[in-house]
């Protein structure tokens, strides 16, 4: 999911191009998977067993992980995946009133087509396990109505035109996860401050049917309601990963 497509005429461009391409190949390159479902079907989900009733706490997530949830944070997206070797997740949107939790939706979703890894490098299929901000967005399409920063750019997210029908809707709407890339830049920046090797280009963004190259994919529903729901003002963080990782 790293493209940044504008076909340039200058040798300037087509460098620019490339360093694009790279930036979305993330979760851009189409998977040889199966689909697992529809594109944005919906379907009744439950979120995982949590090992406290505590309202507190994110239900399912373990000290290690809930340690590094910013305090200032009010909106938390949390993926839940189904397992380290899954594509198949839940995405919960929960916010905080008071010293409370209150679960606010939760989508069907899917992740890197081989599942999770804590330690991501670029081309493993794997989507990182971890607490990232979140804090830019942008995509094929008009502005839904986000508070984010939102970065419309047609030719920058347009998909290849070679890629299959399946995909070729994946960045209509996109929020970048703060993993390997500079906060306050367009998703389609392919700057990678820990360097290229540990990957980037991470999103979420709209789903395909099947696992990604390491993105998170939901419905366009559930996209706008993401879009419109998540506020700068509220630090909104997303934690992320397999169920087992995620109680650790």
């Amino acid at each position: 999911m790293q493209i940044d497509s504008v076909r340039r005429r200058t040798v300037a461009g087509v460098a620019a191009l490339g360093a694009l391409l790279a930036t979305l190949s993330a979760c851009g390159t189409p998977a040889p998977a199966p689909a697992h479902g529809a594109r944005g079907a919906e379907r009744s989900t439950t979120v995982p067993s949590a090992p406290t009733a505590d309202p507190t706490r994110i239900p399912g997530v373990g000290d290690r992980l809930y340690r590094r949830i910013p305090a200032g944070s009010r909106q938390v997206v949390a993926v839940y995946g189904k397992g380290r070797n899954s594509a198949d997740s839940l995405v919960v949107l929960y916010a905080r009133q008071g010293a409370h939790w209150r679960r606010m939706a939760s989508w069907p979703a899917h992740n890197g087509r081989r599942g999770w890894t804590a330690h991501h490098h670029e081309g493993d299929a794997r989507s990182p396990v971890g607490v990232f901000t979140l804090t830019d967005a942008g995509g094929v399409l008009a502005d839904p109505g986000t508070r984010l920063p939102y970065d419309q750019n047609e030719g920058a997210y347009a998909p290849p035109a070679e890629w299959d029908e399946a995909h070729q809707h994946d960045f209509d709407y996109v929020i970048a996860i703060d993993y390997n890339r500079v906060k306050g830049t367009p998703p389609r920046d392919a700057t990678r401050p820990w360097g290229t090797e540990k990957g980037g280009g991470i999103w979420l963004h709209l789903d395909h049917g099947s696992g990604t190259s390491a993105c998170v994919s939901v419905s366009r529903k559930a996209m706008e309601f993401l879009l419109r729901t998540l506020d700068p003002a509220r630090d909104p963080v997303v934690v992320m990963g397999d169920r087992t990782s995620l109680r650790a």
